[in-house]
């Protein structure tokens, strides 16, 4: 019989993203699994699970602190109506197994899936976990997570799971390609910079800014901006080029292409860019719990990728750092071997596993 599998998480796109990898490799293993996504009205979910082509069931969000304080009492009485709802989904989708990659909605997927004795799996993606993972972990034994020291009970490291073009991406094989796709030189050095799907004005601003020094240095710039305006940059004929976009929808090309990333260090984006040897200057985001921060240390530890504050992101340091990266061949290879080494590609087929195996029975609840 094919398992029914739900998979619950949203808002933004650290719980979308190895929601629909773990889909995809369910749907890999088991071509008959009947797969749902349970997310709210607010989150990225709405847009990226149906064109992703799977159904999607929506419940009102109940937003959570950010840690245990009187403010978490409060949530019991907000979270009736969600939990009420939610079991009606588990009435129509009547899944064998309930998975929770965090985020508003996953606290009522589990408290409805421990009310009925559904197995229950969870996926922690930052290396600081939420309040509902939290909540989750103690509910099944069936914890794992995206970097190696997150501190759950009971948890497996096996990474996180990502999109298939991206875990078996092969960098040189798609260099030539990738850079053709954006118009940029096949030969020369080539800097990534990303602020995330919104952009990112400090990273924007600090490497345009060092538009010219990096011009100066032979160095190519393909930039995912978010908000365009923030890094317009003018180069005459013969200088490298400065290639400005929006989004980057095959981000996939753009890891292939690049030789260096500036990027926030989102759990997506650090385990991706580790995973692919993609060298990276992380410039975590200045405000939530400091989890950005966290979840690019082993890749730094490993020596794989640098660390620096927000604040710091200038262009006199783009001018001097990066251009300094860019140009040293073989401290970029050494980072590239640290960072491949550390994370694992394979997250979404062993997380896929243990979700059938748990649909099965073969698992047991915490």
């Amino acid at each position: 019989m094919a398992p029914r599998v739900l998979l619950a998480g949203g808002g933004t796109a650290g719980h979308t993203s190895p929601l629909l990898a773990t889909a995809a490799a369910v749907r890999r293993i088991e071509p008959e699994a009947e797969i749902t996504a349970l997310g709210t009205p607010k989150g990225l979910e709405v847009t990226l699970v149906p064109q992703a082509g799977y159904p999607l069931e929506l419940v009102p969000a109940v937003p959570l602190p950010r840690s245990l304080s009187t403010e978490l009492l409060r949530v019991p009485g907000r979270l009736a109506g969600t939990v009420k709802a939610t079991g009606e989904v588990f009435d129509r989708v009547r899944p064998d197994v309930v998975v929770g990659f965090g985020g508003y909605v996953s606290v009522p997927a589990y408290l409805v899936a421990r009310k009925r004795k559904v197995p229950i799996v969870v996926h922690e993606q930052n290396a600081l976990p939420g309040i509902a993972n939290k909540l989750g972990a103690r509910f099944t034994s069936h914890v794992f997570t995206s970097f190696p020291e997150t501190p759950l009970p009971h948890a497996r490291y096996i990474g996180l799971p990502m999109r298939e073009q991206i875990a078996r991406l092969d960098r040189p094989a798609e260099r030539a390609e990738a850079r053709r796709t954006f118009g940029l030189d096949p030969d020369l050095p080539t800097l990534l910079v990303t602020g995330g799907s919104q952009g990112a004005r400090r990273i924007n601003q600090a490497v345009s800014g060092a538009a010219d020094e990096l011009a100066a240095a032979g160095v190519q710039v393909l930039h995912a901006a978010g908000r365009v305006e923030e890094a317009q940059v003018e180069r005459t004929p013969g200088q490298p080029p400065y290639v400005t976009l929006p989004f980057i929808d095959r981000i996939d090309l753009a890891y292939a292409a690049a030789d260096a990333i500036v990027c926030r260090s989102g759990a997506n984006t650090v385990a991706e860019v580790a995973a692919v040897g993609l060298p990276a200057v992380f410039v975590p985001l200045p405000i939530g719990n400091g989890e950005q921060a966290l979840n690019a240390h082993p890749v730094v530890g490993a020596g794989g990728g640098i660390l620096v504050d927000d604040a710091a992101l200038t262009p006199e340091w783009v001018a001097t750092a990066v251009v300094s990266l860019l140009r040293d061949a073989d401290r970029l290879a050494k980072m590239s071997a640290a960072a491949s080494d550390l994370m694992p590609r394979d997250a979404d087929e062993v997380l896929a596993k243990v979700v059938i195996d748990a649909a099965a029975g073969e698992a047991e609840q915490g």
